[in-house]
């Protein structure tokens, strides 16, 4: 008489949260402000990334400035 019904979400779902067990809530907001502040994110992107993609960009963005810091301190150095 009745069918349990399967749902393709309930996965999916805890696979989200599992891939965002590293990060807490005060990170999270931490990140997020900063990318809307000195990165020009809108706060509708960052909401409407699924979490892996918004862990890309983050990664992304942190090899970028890396990079750039790094450029910095080697023209500073080479001007001393």
């Amino acid at each position: 008489m009745w069918k349990k019904r399967i749902s393709h979400y309930r996965g999916g779902s805890k696979f989200f949260i599992l891939g965002l067990s590293h990060d807490n809530l005060v990170n999270y907001y931490k990140t997020n402000s900063a990318l809307v502040y000195h990165h020009k994110y809108s706060i509708t992107e960052l909401e409407d990334m699924l979490p892996y993609e918004r862990e890309i960009y983050i990664t992304l963005l942190s090899e970028h400035v890396r990079q750039h810091n790094e450029e910095i301190e080697r023209i500073n150095n080479r001007n001393r």
